[in-house]
């Protein structure tokens, strides 16, 4: 297995500042103009792109992609991995029941003892097991959660390609890098709740309510660009 990654050498940042509107908070944005170093991480150890003559300009890259190599390798989120490879079904019984207990270990950063196995799970209706939990690093994939309330849930991480979420009251809920592709989120609720970094590629959102919502504003510029939103989502969100 492989992993590419950049860094920059220059340190020409500028930030970008965007006034919030009363209905969400935008965060700032710093974005690099620069030269990268591209490097390329195998079981044989980091290997930079361009290693022809070792100058002390390419001699200090080589040390910045071993520095990026390591970073890249064990802070790998668990969501990238699973897109690429699931692992099998856990056959734990009632593996579904511990949505009800959640993960008590991971949080922000998907952290985990064992893997949080909610795949083609059934929690449709479920009113009040599922409030305030942390799901972090779940795999929720082809999972019903239609009418049910997650409100104040903390989902980081997360991987939830396919999953259904209609209905859903994710009010005042922590959602974060989580992946909704493919999912159907018709008319959840998302009242004050964080959506940092999120992907909803092909997800279906019509009657979905972004009321207060808090969002990046890179990742409400992608938020915007689906187009199952109804108008009146998307003149809460302000897209354009």
């Amino acid at each position: 297995m492989a992993a590419t990654s950049s860094i920059p050498l220059n340190q020409n940042v500028f930030r970008l500042r965007f006034k919030p509107s009363k209905r969400h908070a935008l965060l700032p944005v710093e974005s690099y103009s620069s030269p990268r170093v591209f490097c390329s991480v195998s079981r044989d150890g980091p290997e930079l792109k361009e290693n022809n003559n070792m100058s002390p300009t390419k001699q200090l890259k080589n040390v910045a992609c071993g520095v990026l190599a390591v970073w890249a390798v064990t802070t790998a989120s668990p969501v990238v991995a699973a897109s690429q490879r699931l692992p099998p079904l856990s056959t734990e019984p009632n593996r579904c029941e511990r949505a009800f207990v959640g993960n008590t270990i991971g949080q922000a950063n998907g952290v985990y003892d064992k893997p949080l196995d909610l795949r083609f799970c059934d929690y449709s209706n479920e009113k009040s097991n599922l409030k305030g939990k942390s799901l972090a690093a779940a795999l929720m994939s082809d999972a019903k959660f239609d009418g049910a309330d997650m409100t104040e849930v903390v989902m980081s991480k997360a991987y939830a390609v396919g999953a259904s979420f209609k209905g859903v009251d994710f009010s005042n809920a922590v959602i974060d890098r989580v992946n909704f592709g493919k999912a159907d989120l018709q008319g959840a609720l998302f009242k004050n709740t964080v959506l940092s970094g999120s992907t909803f590629d092909d997800a279906k959102l019509e009657d979905a309510v972004f009321e207060d919502t808090i969002i990046g504003y890179v990742d409400l510029q992608k938020l915007c660009t689906n187009k199952t939103i109804s108008p009146d989502g998307r003149a809460e969100l302000g897209c354009r």
